[in-house]
């Protein structure tokens, strides 16, 4: 991840701290890997410890915010730590995939 993503996904990750408890935080996909194009969407997984439809649309319009000022699109994944935990969304291939290779920010 360049300096620049990491400055935006530092960003993200504490404004999203002031609403929610966060418990991880990572950035997947090409811009983790270091393969983004310039108009390569950030795809972050949002781990928090309580999540309501209030606190999800939040995080989306925080996600569009900071995109917006900074001319990317952010691509949330916002799950909570039980949901995490005690769902089928345990073993998805992706959950693995951003074990594996997501950064934590």
């Amino acid at each position: 991840m360049n300096s620049e993503d990491l400055l935006i996904a530092r960003q993200l990750k504490s404004r999203i701290n002031n609403i929610a408890d966060v418990v991880d935080f990572r950035v997947f996909g090409s811009r983790a890997t270091g393969k983004a194009q310039q108009d390569s969407d950030m795809d972050v997984f949002i781990e928090v410890e309580f999540l309501t439809p209030t606190v999800k649309e939040e995080i989306h319009d925080i996600c569009w915010e900071i995109g917006y000022h900074n001319s990317l699109v952010i691509s949330p994944l916002i799950v909570a730590r039980e949901e995490l935990e005690l769902s089928p969304l345990r073993s998805a291939p992706i959950i693995s995939n951003i074990a594996a290779e997501g950064l934590s920010v």
